[in-house]
């Protein structure tokens, strides 16, 4: 499979304001040869337009959902949208969904987080259903343990494992095979100056590192509590999270792709979340894609 450079993005993407901003960032990646825009957001009541708008303003870039919580997001209705952007721009919506954590499931009313694996299979089946059913070529699974980076490969086209260190990336490709995608998201912080870097990094890791689903794979890969504990050892993020200048930066993306990654999905983490930062998405570009 062709190696392909991606960008994972989140509320930037998804803010009403921002979107003509979020547009132009977009004819951007697109020129600068990125090959897909991971951003969040559900289906039903809460569909993010931001889907077809940024596939309408682009000539080439792809989009995929990262990540469709199969808690909260009919099947039926994820199906029907699924269609709709496939019908509008052929082959270039690709379909995330995952099982979410608990915490964030539990918090929703009308939601109970209990066997999210038998749960994943049957949102499949229904997406297999659905009157215009979803291929598994049009879909990937945010997959971290073996059983459901097992099912990426037999129901999907692959998977999408987030907040991950390349350690993980080469047990998931030994799980997937050789054939499946994977495209793991990976979060980077360009700034030299250690103290600035580590904090950036630390305010990002901490929040996920109290989701169970990220902490226990972290501990399966042999990280330690001590490492997960107030916001992340340092050698946690120096293997989680590249940070440093360009050089070194890239090599810690290059480690995804030398552990099987066919697509790494760069998230620049910045101070101001809520700004595009174009200029490390050039730097990058102009390191990484050729």
């Amino acid at each position: 499979m062709t190696r392909q450079v991606s960008v994972w993005g989140g509320g930037f993407w998804l803010s009403r304001k921002l979107r003509e901003a979020a547009l132009d960032a977009a004819r951007e990646l697109d020129e600068l040869g990125y090959s897909r825009l991971w951003t969040s957001g559900g289906f039903g009541d809460g569909v993010p337009s931001v889907y077809g708008e940024v596939l309408a303003a682009t000539p080439r870039l792809a989009v995929a959902s990262g990540i469709v919580s199969i808690w909260h997001a009919d099947p039926t209705e994820t199906a029907r949208v699924v269609n709709q952007l496939e019908q509008n721009h052929p082959d270039r919506f690709l379909l995330g969904v995952g099982t979410s954590h608990a915490p964030v499931v539990d918090a929703k009313e009308g939601h109970t987080y209990t066997k999210p694996y038998s749960h994943m299979v049957e949102y499949l089946d229904a997406l297999d259903a659905a009157e215009i059913p979803v291929p598994a070529e049009r879909r990937v699974l945010a997959a971290l343990g073996p059983r459901m980076l097992a099912l990426s490969a037999e129901r999907a086209a692959g998977a999408h494992p987030y907040f991950v260190p390349a350690d993980h990336t080469a047990f998931a490709r030994e799980v997937l095979g050789a054939g499946p995608l994977l495209a793991p998201e990976v979060a980077v912080v360009l700034e030299p100056d250690e103290v600035t870097a580590r904090g950036i990094a630390r305010e990002y890791m901490r929040g996920y590192l109290a989701l169970p689903n990220y902490s226990n794979n972290l501990r399966r890969l042999g990280y330690t509590d001590e490492d997960l504990a107030d916001g992340g050892s340092d050698r946690l993020m120096d293997v989680l999270i590249p940070w440093g200048d360009l050089e070194r930066v890239v090599a810690g993306i290059e480690e995804h792709y030398q552990a099987g990654a066919d697509e790494v999905a760069i998230q620049v983490l910045t101070a101001d979340q809520s700004t595009f930062p174009a200029r490390q998405y050039r730097e990058l570009a102009a390191a990484l894609i050729a």
